[in-house]
């Protein structure tokens, strides 16, 4: 009796939140006080600075990012 395989399946976007995540986290233990500010967030998550309706202070960051890492 031949063994079963199960298909592989992947879901790229869960895999890349998962990447971004980690990039996160990478950088908040590198970082050296207790949070990281949102410009350096934008900068590990590649996001661009003249986004339309963002607020470079972070008032809006949670908005921005689903990723709580």
């Amino acid at each position: 009796m031949a063994p079963l395989r199960t298909p592989t399946v992947q879901d790229h976007v869960a895999l890349a939140e998962i990447e971004l995540c980690g990039e996160l986290m990478i950088a908040a233990s590198a970082a050296d006080g207790d949070r990281l500010s949102a410009d350096r967030i934008d900068e590990v998550l590649n996001v661009g600075a003249d986004r339309a309706g963002t607020d470079r202070s972070g008032a809006d960051h949670a908005e921005r990012s689903s990723c709580r890492c």
